[in-house]
Parts: C-alpha cells; sequence; structure tokens
C-alpha cells in the first residue's frame, strides 16, 4: 500500500545530465535579475511613499510618541505592505518594462 511518491523516485541514469534541467527549446526564458543599483531604486521607489503616506495617515495618533516608538509603528505596517505587495508588483512591472524592451529591439534588428 506504501507507494513512493514521483519525486522521491530512484533517479535514472539517462536523467543524471544537466540536459533534465535545461527549459525546453521553445520555453520563454525567464528575465534576468535587476542589478543591485535598480534593485535599491526599485526598493526605495516602493518604501518612500509608503513610509511617507503611512507617517502621514498616522500623525494624528501617534503625535505624541517616542520618536522610536513611531518609528517602529510605522515600520510595522510598512515593510509587509512592501514586501508582499507593493515590491513583487514593482520587480513584475520592471520585468513587462524590459521584456517590452528587448521586443522592441528585436523587431528593430528584424524588420
Amino acid at each position: 500500500m506504501s507507494t513512493t511518491p514521483p519525486e522521491h523516485d530512484v533517479p535514472t541514469p539517462e536523467a543524471e545530465g544537466l540536459e533534465r534541467l535545461a527549459p525546453p527549446p521553445d520555453a520563454e526564458s525567464p528575465p534576468a535579475r535587476p542589478n543591485i543599483h535598480v534593485s535599491a531604486f526599485i526598493v526605495w521607489l516602493t518604501i518612500f511613499p509608503l513610509v511617507t503616506i503611512v507617517g502621514m495617515l498616522s500623525e494624528p495618533l501617534v503625535r505624541g510618541w517616542h520618536p522610536v516608538l513611531r518609528a517602529f509603528v510605522i515600520t510595522l505596517i510598512v515593510v509587509p505592505i512592501a514586501s508582499y505587495w507593493v515590491m513583487p508588483l514593482m520587480f513584475k512591472g520592471y520585468a513587462a518594462l524590459g521584456r517590452r524592451r528587448a521586443a522592441r529591439r528585436a523587431a528593430k534588428h528584424v524588420g
């Protein structure tokens, strides 16, 4: 009754090479990761507006608080929003922009 799931099967000798890891020739290659400077700019472009907006909206609530506690509350709100929602959208947008630029370059060289 106990069967081994397919992902835990013993590998066959012909599947040992790197060719099994390569995507099929017709598969679209994943976009290249942005360099460190572009990534830093995207992170800043995400964090700065969120910190500004949350800081302004929370000002009436946290007006008399110690600055460290105020920063703690703001980052408690901003970091999850940025990490799980806004930054993935920003990086997807950057990847779409890169694909569009690559398609334009390819069309320019073909035609």
